[in-house]
């Protein structure tokens, strides 16, 4: 390679403990150079949008935008298993009239997003807000409810906000499949060698996080928006499993799966067949 290869992803805790060994040059990169970019994955969605990064974090909704661009990797993906993005208020809404609410969410090109729009396409009136942002526009009243991801689903009630619909359930309970919501993609620029090499070190990163999980503790919380040790653990925990490791056929299908849906809501269109390396 004669240059450095832009890499980016989220500051959230999944992504960091996966991308420890990577960052800090615990694995063979096999003479491949990285500029890493740590953002939230909303503007890493925007970067991919524009064909402004390498290799990056995605959600799956912008992935469907720029799959003709980007192919995913086997490895690095964020699935749930019954459990997602959560639709929160101050008090108990009724989900038959949350489309008269205004509600806040991460991101329009967010996994979460396309989501609540194939759970409840008649919730319309949505409002864009940082993902850490959005308790607190809740709580102000600039809005009625909000759509949170990261670690904010584990603090929501600490403020004194309930639970109005888990997606990550509701999408098991409709389709008895995990819920995917965000990968990693890799520009269809790369011949296929370098896609092949890229993938690989997506999976050796992965696998020293698992083998080395302490180690990864500090780097992981230079980045946390909640530093708290419980916290983080959830949040591997839920986020980073089986499907991380390697997505398998499961995982495939239910990525696949996920698309064909965003397609029929209109999300995005012309979704190629060899969306994996």
């Amino acid at each position: 390679m004669n240059k450095k290869i832009r890499f980016g992803f989220s500051s959230c805790p999944n992504d960091t403990f996966i991308f420890y060994a990577l960052v800090n040059g615990k694995i063979d990169t096999y003479g491949i150079e990285f500029d890493f970019v740590v953002e939230d994955v909303e503007d890493l969605n925007k970067k991919a949008l524009g064909g402004e990064i390498d290799v990056t974090k995605i959600s799956f909704n912008a992935y469907g935008k720029v799959a003709d661009k980007y192919i995913l990797s086997n490895y690095g993906s964020a699935l749930g298993k019954n459990n997602g993005p959560l639709i929160i208020a101050k008090d108990k809404i009724n989900i038959a009239n949350l489309p008269s609410k205004t509600v806040a969410i991460p991101g329009a090109n967010t996994t979460a997003n396309l989501l609540m729009s194939i759970a409840l396409p008649e919730v319309k009136n949505k409002r864009e807000y940082l993902f850490s942002d959005i308790e607190d526009a809740i709580l102000s009243g600039e809005v009625d409810a909000g759509l949170i991801i990261h670690e904010t689903r584990f603090t929501y009630h600490k403020k004194g906000l309930v639970k109005i619909l888990d997606l990550g359930e509701w999408w098991e309970t409709e389709y008895n499949l995990p819920l995917p919501l965000g990968g990693i993609c890799i520009s269809r620029e790369f011949d296929r060698p370098v896609q092949m090499l890229l993938d690989k070190l997506i999976g050796d990163s992965v696998e020293y996080a698992f083998e080395h999980p302490a180690e990864t503790m500090q780097f992981i919380k230079s980045y946390a928006q909640e530093t708290s040790d419980k916290v983080i653990f959830s949040h591997i925990d839920l986020y980073v499993n089986e499907f991380t490791r390697e997505i398998g056929s499961l995982g495939k299908k239910s990525v696949e799966f996920l698309l064909q849906a965003g397609e029929k809501a209109g999300f995005f269109s012309n979704v190629p067949k060899d969306i994996f390396v």
